[in-house]
């Protein structure tokens, strides 16, 4: 039996490698792209702009609608869990909810004093928690639009915000390089994590199983917390992160777990979960790679029947890459030295890429 991550000694065996392979390119976005991210249903995608909108697309490539309303350029959105909804963050200082099917904006929720950075719903979709420049956190009552709580959080602004599992917990990081883990029901801060170096950290997200903090930061690192005994059980390296925020997932297929991530090489990284070893480095953008999404089913249930196109071959296990622009370069440019919102502009994609060797042992199996 393999050593489970957060266990001391032992060494995993070999596993399959991925090969993952280029699919889907989708363009349409007159700017700068900022978020991407699948539907729980595993049937569509959406991703958010400079470009002040949102676009729709299934998950086989197809335009479906765009979403408008918002006055400045977007950097972050999130899906409701039974994928009705989708809310979004903005730099002109809001929060908006939107109905998916009709495209009909029903909220906006008003509040942060700054660009609103980061954005997510928690797991019944009956709030909301947004993350800003202004260094707060704020949750937000989906029915009513009401703000319920705001959290002075950190320092620096609030770089992202998730909550676990069950919703209970909220995790934030920040450019203070603090992470952070909030109680939802009180906003009692009841954890901080931070690295030996207190580089900034752009990225943070739990694991699946709700033990773990995954943790993104300006040193060329990605780092695995068990933020109960608070401590990195895990670091992966190799690609290049010292200047933009950058999005990492986890992607869970079977019994094989891997970490994914954008880099500034123009490349994205999969790292085995456990040895830490980069399997796959996957080329095709022109320019720096700074957000990566996997498909809900695989990080559920693993199970690659489950999300078989219609009409089409199975498409296995999906990896959503997408490279974007500064939707704030204002922003970034006081905080980041060297830094150009137009450095980002020359790709303007999304690119799906699909596991060639699930196809292999599908086909076997068969």
């Amino acid at each position: 039996m393999g050593t489970e991550v957060g266990q001391r000694g032992g060494e995993t065996p070999r596993r399959r490698r991925p090969n993952y392979v280029l699919r889907y390119t989708l363009e349409g976005h007159k700017k700068s792209i900022s978020s991407v991210k699948f539907s729980p249903c595993g049937k569509f995608l959406a991703s958010s702009s400079a470009d002040k909108s949102i676009r729709i697309w299934t998950t086989e490539g197809k335009f479906v609608r765009v979403l408008e309303g918002h006055t400045q350029g977007l950097s972050d959105l999130s899906w409701s869990s039974d994928s009705k909804y989708i809310c979004s963050a903005s730099d002109d200082k809001t929060v908006k909810l939107w109905e998916v099917e009709t495209g009909t904006l029903l909220k906006e929720l008003a509040g942060h004093t700054n660009y609103v950075l980061c954005v997510n719903f928690n797991p019944p979709s009956n709030l909301i928690v947004s993350g800003s420049f202004d260094e707060t956190i704020r949750l937000w009552d989906v029915r009513t639009g009401r703000c319920l709580n705001v959290i002075n959080a950190h320092g620096d602004p609030v770089s992202a915000v998730h909550f676990n599992r069950d919703g209970s917990l909220i995790v934030s990081s920040s450019y203070d390089g603090i992470v952070r883990i909030f109680e939802t029901a009180t906003g009692s801060c009841v954890k901080s994590l931070l690295g030996d170096d207190n580089p900034p950290v752009s990225f943070v997200m739990f694991s699946p199983n709700g033990k773990f903090v995954l943790c993104g930061s300006l040193d060329d690192k990605i780092r695995l917390w068990d933020y109960e005994q608070g401590e990195v059980v895990k670091t992966y390296s190799e690609h290049k992160n010292s200047r933009f925020c950058m999005f990492s997932t986890f992607i869970v297929t079977g019994k094989d777990k891997y970490i994914a991530s954008g880099s500034e090489d123009n490349n994205l990284y999969i790292w085995d979960i456990q040895s830490r070893q980069v399997v796959q480095k996957l080329r095709g953008h022109t320019d720096v790679v700074l957000t990566v999404a996997a498909h809900p089913f695989n990080n559920v249930c693993g199970n690659v029947e489950m999300i078989l196109s219609s009409g089409s071959r199975g498409l296995g296990s999906y990896i959503l890459i997408v490279t974007f622009g500064l939707a704030h370069g204002d922003v970034l440019d006081s905080l980041l030295l060297d830094t150009s919102s137009g450095a980002l502009e020359r790709d303007k994609t999304v690119k799906i890429w699909v596991d060639e060797n699930e196809h292999s042992d599908d086909e076997m199996e068969a």
